[in-house]
């Protein structure tokens, strides 16, 4: 079973992957109830922690319910990463996480994020500040490289497992891919089975069902999977695949009830940790999912998306309820959801 410092893992264990505007509190919590394994908060930019901008520290919370849970940062400066650090060990995490991953212009404009990768001397003593300054575990999120012609994973990893980094997931696409096409895992698995290579190793990219998860475990060797996008409006996905792995069989579809409660649930903690304004915009991006395989629901996602108080909404949620109350889901595949103007690692 994977560790990461004194973490003790699961035998193969899901993460819910750190997503800008996605991660917070009220979505770790639907899923954490759903089987995720490991969570980390939305990437804070290093900058921000050392300004003390109320932003970035709102991003430092995370409930004891939510353990083994990691803290990822971002950013181009040794000294502010390692400043950072020692921020983020204040509020006591399990780890610190590395964001060498972020494809998003305004984050790689400031050598930060997958703008790393075209330098691995800058990530080697970015990640060194960072291991130095904390006694926490140290991991990285990165991807396979910045485009086709500089795939440099492999180097990536080794060098990464040399200075002390502890864990290392692996989106695999390069920055120049954003989050078009299908994810490579070819060079994930040759990663894994490099017998140089002792630190787990998390697979990411386009895990949206057991069987794809099961294939893949097999195929590629990886130690666990992380999952994103397609957790977003279905934190199932987790038990889904939990369940798959451990049958090769399928979990019906989460009921028509469930999804109405696990929806306001979502909501309620939304509207609490960020106030009524706030919550409700960000739930918007979660109703499709929740509510994905209804027929004619249009109409009442359309509502979902403009009304601006949690009783309106709700309301609307008891109306799906009855209106499609004899409804039975037939198993769909999931939508992978995909924010340009956001970074969904």
């Amino acid at each position: 079973m994977p560790k990461i410092g004194n973490i003790q893992l699961p035998e193969f264990p899901l993460l819910l992957a750190p997503m800008e505007d996605v991660s917070d509190p009220p979505f770790r919590a639907v899923c954490k109830t759903n089987g995720a394994d490991l969570m980390y908060s939305e990437f804070i930019s290093s900058e921000g922690l050392i300004r003390d901008a109320i932003k970035s520290k709102a991003k430092l919370d995370f409930s004891e319910e939510e353990r083994p849970f990691g803290i990822q940062i971002f950013g181009g400066d040794e000294e502010a990463m390692a400043m950072s650090a020692r921020i983020c060990e204040t509020v006591n995490p399990d780890l610190v996480d590395i964001n060498f991953g972020c494809p998003v212009k305004k984050v790689v404009s400031k050598g930060a994020g997958a703008g790393v990768l075209k330098d691995i001397d800058l990530m080697v003593r970015l990640t060194k500040a960072v291991i130095n300054s904390t006694n926490l575990p140290v991991t990285v999120k990165t991807r396979l490289g910045w485009d086709d012609s500089t795939k440099n994973i492999e180097e990536v990893a080794e060098r990464m497992q040399d200075i002390g980094v502890q864990a290392l997931a692996i989106h695999g696409r390069t920055r120049c891919q954003l989050y078009k096409g299908e994810a490579d895992w070819t060079l994930i698995g040759k990663v894994k089975n490099n017998p140089r290579m002792h630190i787990p190793i998390f697979g990411n990219g386009d895990i949206d069902s057991g069987e794809k998860a099961f294939e893949y475990k097999n195929r590629y060797g990886i130690d666990g999977i992380m999952i994103g996008r397609a957790a977003i409006g279905y934190p199932w996905i987790f038990r889904e695949i939990k369940h798959y792995l451990q049958t090769q069989t399928n979990l019906a579809s989460p009921t028509l009830a469930e999804r109405i409660e696990v929806c306001k649930t979502h909501l309620a903690k939304s509207l609490e940790w960020k106030g009524p304004k706030v919550g409700i915009f960000e739930m918007r991006r979660h109703y499709t999912n929740y509510l994905k395989g209804l027929p004619g629901i249009k109409d009442f996602r359309m509502k979902l998306v403009t009304l601006e108080t949690g009783e309106a909404i709700n309301e609307v949620l008891d109306e799906i309820a009855a209106h499609y109350k004899d409804y039975e889901f037939e198993r769909t595949p999931i939508e992978i959801i995909n924010y340009h103007e956001k970074c969904p690692l």
